[in-house]
């Protein structure tokens, strides 16, 4: 026992002197925040996190993983974040949905959430300066995207200060037994990325189409002989057991969200631009629109169509490509594209999650 004792003798001197240095990193970072207080700049910096995240993984030599320090990392810049200021988020809600998953993966647990009932409900608190930030569901890697959210930047001046990438894990809660079940409430995407899963194991059960998962897990602890599918989190939350786990058909299931703010960031050398835009009504128009991308070589990633909604066959194309709106081929591309277009906006640029 002496050779436990005296490793955990060490540990306990480790520790000891971990947490003067946080306190004196937290010191610094109240510092920082007063500066950016009197500059008037936002207190949440998207490229001086990822250039940290960065620094601490190429200075890692482990035996901690890249995921375990940034997960750590993330905590202690989470505490900065409230050091500095009251930062409020609000996000699709209620409490353990995905998208509250996403905004703690981004923000950690010390900040304020704001649970909003809508998407709309998301950008209008930021809009309206009661939200700092907010996180709303762009896409899906097996459903695609989330129209609601391009939808509604077409009318709001608000930009992507972020993305989060978030591997998305569906499991079969409640609190009656497998073959007892008759009916399951989740949300309609969720339900299109298990298919096989139900379709194998409770093909003749009654599937109900609420607006998230959390509600679903809410109703499912209520209602006798029903289950829903949600997260491990809303199971904790509503003391519901688990009675299948990953039923998703798709194990690399990854659904990406967008941090909403006031500000685009500054370029970090690995980043993503986010643009939306409406072309001239003649033939050949998207061709013509698209070419500036491949003349000045930049990377398109993804590129959707929506309805205008204000004029028939009318539609606005948004589309995601690598590199920032200060890059110089980025710039150029954007500035010949304006010349094909009747409607042009940049949604924001941001590092790359």
């Amino acid at each position: 026992m002496s050779g436990l004792t005296s490793l955990r003798r060490k540990i306990d001197g480790i520790d000891k002197q971990l947490i003067v240095l946080l306190n004196k990193r937290a010191s610094l970072a109240k510092g920082v925040g007063r500066l950016k207080s009197r500059a008037g700049k936002g207190v949440y910096v998207p490229d001086r996190e990822a250039e940290i995240y960065k620094n601490i993984v190429e200075k890692n030599h482990g035996p901690l993983g890249a995921g375990a320090l940034k997960a750590i990392y993330r905590e202690i810049m989470s505490s900065s974040l409230a050091l500095e200021k009251s930062l409020k988020i609000a996000y699709l809600g209620p409490e353990a949905t995905f998208t509250n998953l996403a905004a703690i993966k981004k923000f950690g647990s010390q900040v304020n959430y704001s649970p909003c009932s809508s998407i709309t409900e998301v950008f209008r608190e930021v809009e309206v300066s009661r939200s700092d930030y907010g996180v709303v569901p762009v896409e899906n890697s097996t459903e695609g995207a989330v129209n609601h959210t391009l939808d509604m930047f077409i009318d709001s001046d608000l930009k992507i200060c972020s993305e989060v990438l978030l591997d998305i894990s569906h499991n079969l809660i409640g609190n009656c037994k497998l073959k007892s079940v008759k009916r399951v409430y989740s949300n309609p995407q969720v339900f299109g990325q298990c298919r096989i899963w139900l379709d194998a194991n409770l093909r003749n059960v009654e599937l109900v189409d609420v607006s998230t998962t959390s509600r679903a897990a809410e109703i499912a602890r209520k209602e006798k002989n029903s289950c829903a599918i949600a997260s491990i989190l809303a199971a904790e939350k509503y003391k519901l057991k688990v009675l299948a786990r990953d039923i998703e058909d798709n194990t690399h299931n990854i659904t990406r969200f967008l941090v909403i703010g006031t500000h685009s960031p500054a370029p970090t050398k690995r980043d993503k631009t986010s643009i939306m835009f409406s072309g001239k009504d003649r033939s050949g128009a998207l061709h013509d629109m698209l070419t500036p991308f491949k003349k000045n070589k930049v990377n398109l990633t993804k590129i959707e169509s929506r309805p205008s909604k204000r004029k028939a066959w009318e539609y606005y194309f948004f589309v995601d490509m690598l590199g920032h709106s200060e890059n110089p081929n980025v710039k150029k591309a954007l500035k010949e594209l304006s010349s094909h277009c009747s409607y042009l906006k940049v949604l924001g640029s941001y590092p790359l999650a």
